[in-house]
């Protein structure tokens, strides 16, 4: 590493809406340079929801975390991912020890950015939603309402996996749960994943959030939903139908 000093720019990527399956990503560049681009082809970046949240993993502290900013699109344990280490210094923010578990190396030095430069950039990012679009505004709100609901899912045996929305599928959210609970997966007990969709209007963003919130909370969310995953054992036992896939 040498004494330069870099500057970053964290860049949100919208895909067009008929690339079925793409995702919103986070691109790092370095002085203007995407360096996903000369390091790791494999997959996108991270999710927004996932890097850009306050005192998320691009916050840098005195203690040296790891943190992947891009994973293959077949998975990592396929093809790999990209992580990086970051660190606060002085008066400055490490990026270095770069790593990708499906190769040796990883071609991308150390970089160094002024601390303060740094700070504002990744508050910037974080802040500025102005990318979103409307389903996608509404799937956060809702998902920070339910989380702060923290026992609005016990009752019903369920664990709030997620709540998303995809490009191209503009006008709806889709709310994941888990039942009985992630813990069962771990313990190799039964388990299913439930999806609900919800449809989304030209209403206010929190103004739909709240209401969809009201609406979830208010009665079993496994009646409105449909098994989109475990297994057709694990549903019998469980007391659900397993869905009938549809012939291509």
């Amino acid at each position: 590493m040498t004494d330069e000093k870099r500057c970053l720019t964290l860049r949100v990527v919208v895909p067009d809406p008929t690339q079925r399956g793409a995702n919103v990503e986070v691109r790092a560049l370095v002085d203007g340079r995407d360096i996903l681009a000369d390091a790791f082809t494999e997959g996108p970046g991270e999710d927004p929801q996932y890097l850009l949240v306050p005192g998320g993993p691009l916050a840098a502290a005195s203690e040296p975390h790891e943190v992947r900013l891009a994973e293959a699109s077949c998975t990592e344990g396929c093809c790999g991912s990209l992580y990086v280490t970051i660190q606060r210094d002085g008066d400055y923010v490490l990026w270095d020890k770069w790593r990708n578990p499906d190769e040796d190396e990883v071609d991308l030095p150390a970089f160094r950015f002024e601390a303060q430069e740094y700070q504002r950039e990744v508050e910037r990012a974080t802040a500025d939603r102005s990318w979103e679009w409307p389903a996608r505004t509404v799937a956060r709100l809702l998902e920070q309402d339910l989380r702060e609901r923290t026992d609005w899912l016990a009752r019903w045996e369920c664990e709030l996996g997620a709540v998303s929305a995809w490009p191209w599928e503009p006008d709806q959210v889709n709310v994941f749960l888990f039942h009985p609970g992630r813990s069962a997966i771990r313990r190799d007990h039964p388990w299913l994943q439930f999806r609900m969709i919800l449809a989304v209007s030209s209403d206010e963003p929190a103004d739909q959030a709240e209401r969809l919130a009201e609406q979830l909370v208010a009665a079993d969310p496994r009646q409105a939903a449909e098994v989109c995953g475990g297994s057709p054992e694990f549903a019998r036992q469980l007391g659900y139908p397993w869905p009938q896939r549809r012939r291509a």
